[in-house]
């Protein structure tokens, strides 16, 4: 027994299996057959080779250089300073050469500010006082504007404060109602863009390549008429990203910039140009949460006084997005021999369907799988 199971356990491993094709007039297997395939080249020529681009080599983390530069000028009110001209050089920050820059479009003054004693705000809950037991000597007025003398004093005729000594007036809070640099809309913003795909050493920046000099002078960009020109008006780019100038000015905002660029290089170095998109990141961004401005000067007794701004504008965040392609065989060669595998895969769900779900699936499993057996003589001369 044990003999006969070994032999033909044996037998069976050494037997040989070798492909026999059949052809079934069966109209339904036939087209769903057909319709698979032509799923699979639709899916290879489609979706593989033009969407895809699935026999390029792809770069997807270029490096990247961004210079910026705004211009513009407008003329402010300052309340106890009268008025004031701001240049590049005030209303931006930093100045220039960043990713990540500020624009001033509005700001509270508080003008010749001097050292000395004076009421803390009543809008500082830690300067609320009753007596002068309420204002310990020398104690700092929590998220205040300077040190307590020890005294509580009339603030005006419905609050007492603790008296300080610091920078006196104290710091003024009143918000104009309209932005005070509403000017700034007209601004422009150069942006200047380098990137460099290391893994086909190719290089491309934003600049339109002329030997006009005036050009970025006198250019502003459009997506239909002058897209090769990085010069943005301030307003154009709020308003690209869904806002108004005027509502996110007052009281400032954040917009993000956004560059990308999809670069074929089987294709010639000038259609690889950046698309630019923009949106709105946050709003009421006052940057004088981490800075304040101030000027200092001397009048003629040789007293030190200093004007104070609290800054509040719109800041531009940056981004560089990209990613290069061109022709290589290794990406070429598995592209096509997935979507091979793919027409494969065709005929085994075919032979599925016409041996287990076909209503004939006996007869076509019979016609399919034949064990071939040589003739009893020739066997037994062979033994």
């Amino acid at each position: 027994m044990r003999g006969a199971a070994l032999g033909g356990l044996c037998g069976g491993l050494l037997d040989y299996k070798t492909a026999k094709f059949s052809l079934t007039r069966n109209r339904r297997v036939g087209l769903l057959h057909r319709l698979l395939q032509l799923g699979v080249l639709g899916y290879l020529l489609g979706w593989v080779l033009l969407v895809r681009k699935g026999y390029q080599d792809t770069d997807r983390a270029p490096r990247a250089a961004v210079v910026t530069k705004l211009k513009g000028a407008a003329v402010a009110e300052v309340r106890g300073a009268g008025r004031r001209l701001w240049d590049a050089a005030d209303y931006a920050r930093p100045p220039q050469g960043e990713n990540v820059l500020f624009l001033v479009t509005n700001f509270i003054a508080t003008a010749k500010q001097a050292q000395g004693t004076c009421p803390e705000s009543p809008s500082v809950l830690d300067a609320m006082c009753t007596e002068d037991a309420d204002c310990p000597m020398g104690n700092p007025v929590v998220h205040g504007n300077g040190i307590k003398t020890g005294k509580c004093v009339m603030f005006n005729t419905t609050h007492s404060t603790c008296e300080i000594y610091g920078w006196c007036p104290v710091e003024n809070n009143t918000l104009p109602r309209k932005p005070l640099l509403a000017e700034a809309e007209n601004f422009t913003l150069f942006i200047k863009n380098t990137v460099h795909f290391t893994k086909f050493n190719f290089s491309k920046c934003n600049t339109l390549q002329t030997n006009d000099p005036t050009y970025f002078k006198s250019c502003t960009y459009d997506l239909f008429f002058n897209p090769s020109c990085p010069v943005f008006r301030v307003r154009d780019m709020v308003e690209a990203a869904g806002e108004t100038f005027g509502g996110l000015a007052l009281l400032g905002g954040s917009i993000g910039v956004r560059i990308e660029w999809d670069c074929d290089l089987d294709h010639p170095a000038a259609q690889c140009q950046p698309q630019y998109s923009f949106s709105l990141q946050d709003r009421r961004y006052n940057f004088s949460v981490s800075h304040r401005t101030a000027s200092y000067y001397w009048d003629s007794q040789q007293q030190l006084y200093r004007n104070l701004l609290k800054l509040y504008g719109i800041r531009f965040d940056i981004s560089v997005h990209g990613q290069a392609g061109k022709f290589s065989i290794i990406p070429a060669a598995v592209s096509f021999g997935t979507s091979i595998a793919f027409f494969g895969a065709a005929t085994v769900v075919c032979d599925l369907v016409l041996l287990y779900l076909d209503a004939k699936a006996d007869f076509y499993w019979k016609e399919k799988f034949e064990e071939a057996k040589p003739p009893k003589g020739k066997t037994e001369a062979a033994a």
